[in-house]
């Protein structure tokens, strides 16, 4: 999918070093914001930007404080605090049921970040990290999956389709 993926072979080049990132961006200015999930960095769950909607506002009324959330024209990710594949399946394991739209990255995975482009359009903040901060706060995980999931279920088709 253009746009949805790194140019160099999978995550191999990926780096924070700046002199690197600097060269990149002035030979391919257009490349995309990529970042890599698990381990140390943030995590993040997506759904369809309908369901997206839904769960921020279902959250919102929880009085919910919440990370950062990435939006592209057809999916808004939640940025979330790292989190193991194990205590994700322990949490997915609870769920009566778990929608085939909502989707997980965790470690081994990355995420598109704004003001790249994908396939579908432009990336964008839908919550920006907050300004002046060092460190961006993140919930956990458990925080917010329930909302997701009944965001999700709630959907048309009831969340089983991975292209609304």
């Amino acid at each position: 999918v253009p746009g949805a993926h790194p140019f160099d072979p999978g995550l191999l080049a990926a780096t924070t070093d700046a002199r690197m990132v600097r060269w990149w961006w002035t030979n391919r200015p257009t490349a995309p914001v990529i970042l890599a999930t698990g381990g140390q960095a943030p995590c993040a769950l997506s759904l369809p930007a309908v369901a997206g909607a839904r769960a921020l506002t279902a959250l919102d009324g929880m009085g919910l404080r919440l990370g950062p959330v990435v939006a592209t024209p057809t999916r808004w990710s939640l940025l979330v605090a790292p989190y193991t594949l194990e205590r994700l399946g322990e949490l997915l394991h609870a769920q009566d049921r778990v929608p085939s739209s909502l989707r997980f990255h965790g470690e081994g995975g990355y995420l598109v970040l704004p003001p790249s482009e994908v396939g579908t359009g432009q990336v964008r903040w839908e919550r920006a990290p907050e300004a002046g901060n060092d460190v961006v706060w993140l919930p956990d995980v458990e925080s917010v999956l329930d909302a997701l999931v009944e965001a999700s279920n709630s959907a048309p088709d009831g969340g089983s389709r991975l292209t609304y």
